[in-house]
């Protein structure tokens, strides 16, 4: 849906939290892998994998991290 939110917060007030071990990631899907992560490089943000082609293919991933160390996939958008 071109409608989708994903809402972030921050809980005010707590220093740490434990990240357990029950959660990968999550994956958004960007019209620009490439634009994406290197935005996200310009402010700051930790890129645990560049932009590039995945295992050789077409479609173009990154991985990056939030201020809390989860991982986050940015996958290409593919034409439809």
């Amino acid at each position: 849906s071109d409608n989708t939110v994903i809402e972030l917060t921050y809980n005010w007030g707590v220093d740490s939290y434990e990240l357990g071990s029950g959660y990968g990631h999550i994956a958004i899907e960007v019209d620009d892998v490439y634009q994406a992560a290197d935005a996200i490089k310009a402010q700051g943000g930790k890129i645990l994998r560049d932009a590039g082609p995945m295992n050789a293919g077409t479609t173009i991933i990154a991985f990056v991290e939030d201020p809390d160390g989860y991982a986050i996939e940015l996958i290409g958008r593919k034409a439809h």
